[in-house]
Formats: structure tokens, C-alpha cells, sequence
């Protein structure tokens, strides 16, 4: 038996390399493998941050009686669907189309070409001893009926329709998928729908951007006073098991922090005051603390468990409390995070459902609390670079730090960039992962390019760097030339990408963005910087699904209905020119990106000669222009002062000179 995940680049795969399962990675070697041993494939899916994950893990496949039935009767291979999105896409369709439901671990059984004929999920180790043998039965005894169930399994999958395409949503469109998130609002507890509950990023921008503020305002302030939000360390916990925020599941993951930090962001703009700036910043705090890597990126996760426990880290007794605190604060705050035995053995998770009475004394407990937990045993961290959560996370950082004036996060922010620049992008191609600096060999998704050239886009508007506009550019014609699917909407894997049994496609949004929605999201960007009618013209057709979603189906299409509110928007545009070394410049550019204009652009150059470029061609005249972006071209400071002019598709308003004339144009 040789267990072939010792040399892995992903921490899930390493995390199995010493199991006595002969574990293969996904590859060319395992499906010849089965077929030279004329045995199924026995697929296991997961992440390393995965509490049912290690549980399946410490129950069978660490056991040398389970371990043997699997060897003997399959070939084993072992995924990770971090670094594997479009195998997991593929298996988790078969698995809900079987089983009705889905989730990780996802144990597969396939056909030495793939195809699959059983699927599932966590099983218990008695349950899944049984199931190992019976299978191994069937395909010695009863090959047909087996095969014949995969043929029929990959037949219905790949005769699926589509979502029917349409034209870009209207504002009744908009309005009709605002009642259909009123008809899920839970208003007593904020959220949508029952247990469990997942934080509703895209939603929540939608609702945001449409200026929805009670249905935004109510989830956003629960989730954050709520046990799903670290009150001593910021980040957020990955979903609520209950109705009320009070228990998380509590893996912390890069891509709910980078959209939720963005939101909060957001909701401070558009007014949600003390308690949005304090959870943004906190939410920065804590990816720069205990997700950066020494390269200058982020991890992808830290684990649900420590010391083999769900969620010990973070919880507490009022004992524990006052052996920390003394008595007097002890019981104060006890009080204060309601620490009532609201999880098991008497722990609480800390909740802050009110604010503190006295900030002092409040500010003291927290650091004594915090500086006491780093004395525990910490959770795992997988510290793989995903491409596309990165892009999520600039995106955060950049805008983060320019409202609140953090200079510390957008260099953080641009830092991440360069190592996605210098290590994730080969040969003009994209790859979804990296550890240690070192590039992993598997190619980028749609989301890869997607939120990566959003994350770029959102990076120049902060910064001025054209060279991030330009790599967005590149990805998002990568994105047209390799993934369009010939009807407006975008394939999630490359034409070039290795063959699946099916080709993935999904335009719902998941707990990200969905890669056709983030994709139209980040050309409607680019074009409107650039005047680019073909990436324009591919957002509108990307933003036909969401018209057949809106009325039933909105939490779905969250990214897609705030990409509509943009485009719908124009969306606004600002081009502002001046020195760089001029303060004034430096106040109009700010006042710009304080804008909660939907989708706003921002554009900034220094009005001269410095401002050429010889553009990067992307098949449209208005990008290969001497000035780039184009928006820029033709603006030029007014009377030699700094100005700022607010633009629709590329006709502006009269230029402004001082920040109250900028504040009056933006919100016009």
C-alpha cells in the first residue's frame, strides 16, 4: 500500500497522507489505475476546515479494518474541493440529483471513466463498512445494473436545461425580487429563511445598492451582535446552526470575511454609523492577523475544531471568565456577552447584544479575554492562496482602507495582488491555488478570473496603478475567448480545462458569488472605465438569468441583482485629475470612492503627459486609445486646480474643484 499524498500542495490532501487508505490525488493515475483493476473509484471530497470532514476521517478512514475494505475493492482517490472546484461542481450535482441533499464529505462511487452510480456524504463507519461491501458486491456480481445507473446518471445531467437567458433586468424586475427576499425576511432575527443560517453577502449588497434599508440594516446589526461574529477577535464564523446568530458552525473562512468586510464597509457609507465601522475594521484586523501569509497572502480557512473540538477555542464558561477577570469583572462580563451555557458543557459563545455601558472597562475585558485565548490551543489553518477569494479580499482591503483612511490595508491589499501577479499568472493563464509561493498545477475557474479582475479593478480605482486595470483587462478576455457558452452566459471551467463527465455551469450564486455573476460584475466595471463595448455588451448578456430567478429564487441571484442595479445606474463614473502630490487631488479622489453610487468606477490620473498609455488593445477602439483608462481622456484639471467629473457612460457633467461640489454632483 503506498499512500501517494505526501507530496501535496493542499493541507486537506496532507491531512490524509498518513491514513492507511491507498489514497490517490485526482488524476490521470487513479482512472487508469481502476482500470487496470477493474474496480470503481471511491471519490472523497472535503476541505480541510471541514468538522464532518475529520469526523468521517478519524472514524474510518484512519481504521485499518475500514481502510482494507476500501483498498480491496477500490481504487481511492482523495479531493479537495478548494483547489478543485469544477470536480466538486460535477459530483455535487450527481449527489443532489440522487440523494436530494449535498454536502462534505462527498463520498462518490464511479465507474473507472467517472461517471457516477452512488453518492453521499458522511457516513458513519458501520454504515460505511456495509456500504463498501455491498458496492464491491454489485460490481462483481451485477456490472450491468451498476454501469447502466451511471450511464442514466450522466445522461440526466448533461440533458439539463439551462436557465433561459433574457434581457438585462429592469427596475420592476428589481422590485419583484424585493418582495421575493421580503416573503424569506426573518424580521424578529434578521436573515432570511430558518436554521441554519449562512450570512448573505450578495444579498445583502443588493439590498444595499437599492437602497433597502431595513431588511440590510436588520441582518447586518444581528450577525454582528450575534455569537456567528468573534467578538473578541473579529471575523465571522461560516453559518449560524440556529435561527438567532447565538451558535456558529465555527470554521472562519477568507471568502465569507473578504465579502462581509466589503458589505460592512458598504453599509457604513450608506449610513449604518459605529457599529458598521467598527465590525469592518475588526473584520480587516483580523485577516491581516491570522490569515496573511509570509508571501503576502491569505489563507483560505482556519478549522471549526482544536484539540479534536468543535469550536473550543472560542467558547467560555463564567468560571473561566472570572479566573481571568476577577469577580467583579467576571460577572460583568458574563452579563455583557451573555455567557449562559448557550452551547454544550456549560460553554457560551460570546454575543454582544447590546452596546457596553462603560467603553473603558469594556475595551480592558476584551483585551485581557483576547490575550488569554491566544494562550489556548489554536485551530488548524489551511494556508493554501486561492486566486479567486484573494481577488474577494483586495477588493475589501482596498476599499476599506481608503474610506477609513488605512493606508496599512490597501498596501496589504495591493501586496496580495502582487504575489497573484508574480506566482498565480502563467503565460497570460490564471492558476486557482499557490502554498508557500509556490504555484499549484491546478487551472483557474471562472470565479479565479472573475473575483480576481474585481478584486484588480477595485485595487486601481484606489490606488491609480494602471498596471491593475491592464492584468484585469487580460483575465476578463481570457474569461470571453475561453468560457463564454455562445448564449450570453459563461461556462465555470475553460475550453481548454481537463474533460469532465459534465461541463459545469451554474449562474446561482453559493456562498461566493457565482463565477457568471462576478464576471459580469467586473466587465461592467472594466467597460465603463474603458469604454469597452464588447465587455459592456457581455455583461448585459450575462444578466439575462437573473430575470428568471428574481421572483422566486433572489437569494440566489444576490451578485447578479446588485451587477443589475449598477448597470442600471450607468453605472457612475468619476474621473479625477490633479498632481499626485496634491492634497487636493488626494480629498477628491476619497470623496469620490465615499460615493454609494451602485457599481461606482473611479478613475485617477495627474491630468498630463503622465497620464499615456499605450492601452492594451482588448479588440475595442476606445481601449486602445493613447490615454488608458479612457476615461480619463480629454480631463484635465480646471484652471490649474485638481478636478473631479461625474460621468454615464461616458458623458460628464461640468468638472468640480472642492469636495462639497464632488459630494453635491454624486449625489444627484
Amino acid at each position: 500500500m503506498m499512500n501517494r499524498l505526501k507530496d501535496a500542495t493542499s493541507p486537506y490532501l496532507l491531512q490524509h497522507a498518513a491514513n492507511p487508505v491507498d489514497w490517490h490525488p485526482w488524476g490521470d493515475e487513479a482512472f487508469a489505475e481502476a482500470r487496470r483493476r477493474d474496480v470503481p473509484l471511491l471519490i472523497s471530497v472535503g476541505y480541510s476546515a471541514c468538522h464532518w470532514c475529520h469526523v468521517m476521517a478519524h472514524e474510518s478512514f484512519e481504521d485499518a479494518e475500514t481502510a482494507g475494505l476500501m483498498n480491496e475493492h477500490f481504487v481511492n482517490v482523495k479531493v479537495d474541493r478548494e483547489e478543485r472546484p469544477d470536480v466538486d461542481a460535477v459530483y455535487m450535482s450527481a449527489t443532489q440529483a440522487m440523494t436530494q441533499q449535498g454536502g462534505w464529505p462527498m463520498t462518490v462511487f464511479a465507474t473507472p471513466d467517472g461517471h457516477p452510480f452512488y453518492c453521499g456524504t458522511y457516513f458513519p463507519r458501520p454504515h460505511f463498512r456495509r456500504l463498501l461491501t455491498e458496492v464491491g458486491r454489485l460490481w462483481a456480481s451485477d456490472r450491468d445494473s451498476v454501469l447502466q445507473q451511471g450511464a442514466k446518471v450522466v445522461e440526466a445531467l448533461n440533458t439539463h436545461s439551462t436557465l433561459p437567458g433574457g434581457p438585462v433586468p429592469g427596475e420592476e424586475t428589481l422590485a419583484v425580487a424585493v418582495a421575493n427576499l421580503r416573503d424569506s425576511f426573518d424580521a424578529r432575527n434578521g436573515g432570511f429563511g430558518g436554521a441554519p443560517k449562512f450570512p448573505p453577502s450578495m444579498v445583502l449588497e443588493f439590498l444595499l445598492r437599492t437602497g433597502e434599508r431595513e431588511m440590510s440594516g436588520r441582518t447586518l446589526e444581528a450577525m454582528a451582535r450575534g455569537g456567528m461574529y468573534d467578538q473578541l477577535g473579529g471575523g465571522f464564523a461560516r453559518y449560524s446552526v440556529d435561527a438567532q446568530w447565538v451558535v456558529p458552525h465555527f470554521e472562519k473562512m477568507l471568502y465569507d470575511n473578504a465579502l462581509l468586510l466589503r458589505v460592512y464597509t458598504h453599509w457604513w457609507k450608506s449610513g449604518g454609523g459605529d457599529l458598521a465601522r467598527r465590525v469592518a475594521l475588526e473584520t480587516a484586523g483580523w485577516l491581516l492577523r491570522e490569515l496573511r501569509t509570509p508571501e503576502g497572502g491569505f489563507a483560505s480557512a482556519l478549522d471549526a475544531d482544536s484539540e479534536g473540538v468543535e469550536g473550543k477555542f472560542y467558547v467560555w464558561t463564567p468560571e473561566e471568565l472570572r479566573e481571568v477577570l476577577g469577580a467583579d469583572d467576571g460577572e460583568w462580563a458574563a452579563g455583557l456577552f451573555e455567557v449562559t451555557g448557550t452551547f454544550e458543557h456549560g460553554t457560551s459563545v460570546l454575543q454582544l447584544l447590546r452596546d457596553p455601558d462603560d467603553p473603558e472597562r469594556y475595551a480592558s475585558v476584551r483585551e485581557r479575554l483576547l490575550a488569554a485565548r491566544e494562550r489556548r490551543v489554536r485551530p488548524g489553518r489551511d494556508d493554501k492562496v486561492v486566486a479567486s477569494w484573494t481577488g474577494l479580499a483586495i477588493a475589501a482591503l482596498a476599499e476599506t482602507g481608503v474610506v477609513f483612511e488605512r493606508p496599512d490595508l490597501v498596501a496589504a491589499a495591493t501586496e496580495a495582488a502582487e504575489l497573484l501577479a508574480s506566482t498565480h499568472v502563467a503565460d497570460g493563464r490564471l492558476l486557482r491555488t499557490s502554498r508557500d509561493g509556490r504555484a499549484g498545477t491546478n487551472a483557474g475557474v471562472l470565479d479565479d478570473y472573475a473575483n480576481v479582475a474585481e478584486g484588480l479593478i477595485s485595487l486601481y480605482g484606489v490606488t491609480g496603478e494602471a498596471r491593475w486595470l491592464r492584468l484585469a483587462g487580460s483575465l476578463l478576455d481570457t474569461v470571453l475567448d475561453r468560457f463564454a457558452d455562445g448564449t450570453g452566459g459563461f461556462y465555470d471551467t475553460a475550453d481548454d480545462a481537463e474533460r469532465l463527465f459534465q461541463r459545469p455551469q451554474d449562474p446561482t450564486d453559493n456562498a461566493t458569488p457565482s463565477g457568471q455573476y462576478a464576471a459580469a460584475g467586473a466587465l461592467l466595471s472594466y467597460g465603463a472605465l474603458t469604454g469597452s463595448t464588447r465587455h459592456r455588451e457581455a455583461a448585459h448578456a450575462a444578466l439575462g438569468t437573473v430575470s428568471v430567478l428574481a421572483g422566486k429564487h433572489a437569494r440566489f441571484a444576490g451578485w447578479g441583482l446588485a451587477v443589475a442595479r449598477a448597470a442600471l445606474d450607468g453605472p457612475v463614473e468619476v474621473a479625477v485629475v490633479g498632481p499626485a502630490d496634491d492634497p487636493r487631488t488626494a480629498a477628491l479622489h476619497r470623496q469620490a470612492l465615499l460615493s454609494d453610487a451602485p457599481g461606482l468606477v473611479v478613475a485617477l490620473g495627474s491630468g498630463d503627459s503622465g497620464d499615456s498609455d499605450t492601452g492594451r488593445g482588448s479588440g475595442d477602439p476606445l481601449v486602445s486609445r493613447e490615454v488608458f483608462p479612457a476615461l480619463l481622456e480629454g480631463r484635465g484639471t480646471v484652471s490649474e486646480a485638481p478636478a473631479a467629473y461625474v460621468c454615464r457612460g461616458f458623458t460628464c457633467r461640468m468638472p468640480v474643484t472642492t469636495v462639497e461640489e464632488l459630494r453635491a454632483e454624486l449625489a444627484r
